[in-house]
């Protein structure tokens, strides 16, 4: 059986389509090639832009923000006036986030919050019109309940790896989800149990965008 979960033509059509980037990101994209950092990629990074723009969005979350990538992406769609919240760990990470934002004149509508997501967004009334998932794989759960009640009907919160990264299993994931019992790594676990716990919610309904490597998309539908 063919376990590649995206085949190659699905994601360079898709970058055909896609926004074309700036300068900045651009730079960005030659970073996370010489550094091996990983990012969304452009066709993801594009499609979390029409994801914002689809929603409206003012006011947007991000668990895990690394330098920047995804959230410099949405921030187009935003009204000068909106609000994007960067959340990150790594101080150096951050900062250079922060500097890109100001270079591409997207500081105006950014917020730069050092520290754990999780603790971060309890300091944060809603609503969010478009939430991204990206921290630690097996916290994506507990970064989901965080941040529901922030979320509007119509909302959306998108997470990325929901098929594959470097330390996710395709298929202990799958099988997870179908219920088989499988010896398998903490990351793994949490992101089947994050599927499994979000399709399971009537007030939300999920889908697969298959790009990059999968990204859940979460609508609040209730």
């Amino acid at each position: 059986m063919d376990e590649t979960p995206l085949p190659d033509v699905t994601e360079q059509f898709a970058r055909s389509l896609a926004a074309e980037p700036d300068e900045i990101i651009a730079e960005m994209d030659e970073r996370a090639a010489r550094q091996g950092f990983p990012t969304v990629g452009p066709a993801v990074g594009a499609w979390l832009r029409l994801l914002a723009r689809l929603t409206d969005a003012e006011r947007v979350f991000e668990f895990g923000s690394g330098f920047g990538y995804s959230a410099y992406w949405m921030a187009p769609a935003l009204p000068a006036d909106g609000e994007l919240v960067l959340t990150e760990v790594d101080t150096d990470e951050l900062d250079a986030a922060r500097g890109y934002f100001e270079r591409g004149g997207y500081a105006d509508r950014a917020v730069f919050e050092h520290g754990d997501a999780i603790e971060i967004v309890s300091r944060y009334e809603g609503p969010f019109d478009v939430v991204v998932i990206d921290n630690e794989k097996h916290r994506y759960t507990e970064a989901f309940e965080a941040v529901r009640e922030n979320v509007p009907v119509g909302g959306v919160i998108a997470a990325d790896n929901a098929i594959e990264a470097g330390p996710l299993d395709f298929g202990d994931i799958r099988a997870l989800l179908d219920g088989e019992p499988v010896d398998t790594s903490d990351a793994n676990r949490g992101i089947a149990d994050f599927l499994d716990h979000v399709r399971s919610e009537p007030a939300f309904e999920i889908g697969l965008l298959p790009l990059g490597e999968g990204v859940a998309v979460c609508v609040r539908v209730a």
